[in-house]
């Protein structure tokens, strides 16, 4: 199991074991006291945007609490490595069951979308529509190993703003095999001076894992690309 996942659960537990600051009797006192403070700060930070535990399964202050203190007190007869082995189980079950609905999802939405009126499928999976053509129809289009530069805006089906160009108030220019697949393939559809809207699957897009914070696993991506100019890769 992944090891932020645990220090999570110690994160939340150790926060809420001092919610009450109790009387400092002496230097002894506030020595203990202080160094459990300043570690449940410190790690209460770093789950303190994080709504599950583990996937599917939100955060219960109280139930962390309790384990915690359980743990403590020694009244459990469960080694460590006992209780990683069964909690490892439980996160790779959990992600598989996540993974299923995921992709239930998207084969629903990409179903359903691919019907919808101008848009198009290709035979990789990936779709798009056409939001606006070139209006020079000799206008080129890139090759795979041409440099594009390009504005956009990428969100995820529930409308969550990832990226965007257009908020940064500059395009951007990169060589279109660097990127994902969904790019490589979709803007080489697509003339200078075009706009279109992809919708790209996870398999074309970031994967089983995602990226960073933004993007979940098994994400399908919605983007709006605006095809500014192309560079022609030097021989």
């Amino acid at each position: 199991m992944k090891k932020y996942i645990i220090l999570s659960l110690m994160a939340l537990t150790t926060a809420t074991l001092w919610a009450a600051v109790p009387a400092l009797k002496n230097q002894a006192d506030s020595i203990n006291f202080y160094i459990g403070l300043i570690n449940g700060q410190q790690m209460g930070q770093m789950v303190q945007q994080q709504k599950e535990v583990m996937p599917g399964i939100p955060t219960d202050i109280e139930m962390l609490k309790a384990g915690m203190i359980c743990g403590l007190n020694g009244e459990s007869t469960l080694s460590a490595e006992d209780l990683s082995k069964w909690l490892q189980q439980q996160f790779e079950a959990l992600q598989a069951k996540q993974a299923e609905l995921k992709q239930a999802e998207e084969k629903q939405f990409l179903a359903q979308n691919g019907k919808r009126k101008g848009v198009q499928t290709t035979a990789s999976g990936l779709q798009y529509e056409v939001l606006q053509k070139a209006k020079d129809k000799k206008a080129v289009r890139p090759a795979a190993t041409d440099t594009v530069k390009v504005h956009y805006e990428g969100k995820l089906l529930d409308g969550t703003v990832f990226d965007s160009s257009y908020e940064r108030g500059e395009p951007i220019e990169f060589p279109l095999n660097g990127v994902i697949k969904g790019w490589t393939e979709g803007l080489q559809l697509m003339q200078v001076g075009s706009k279109y809207r992809f919708y790209i699957p996870y398999s074309l897009g970031y994967g089983e894992r995602g990226a960073g914070d933004a993007i979940p696993p098994y994400a399908t991506l919605e983007f709006t690309v605006e095809l500014l100019d192309v560079k022609a890769a030097k021989p």
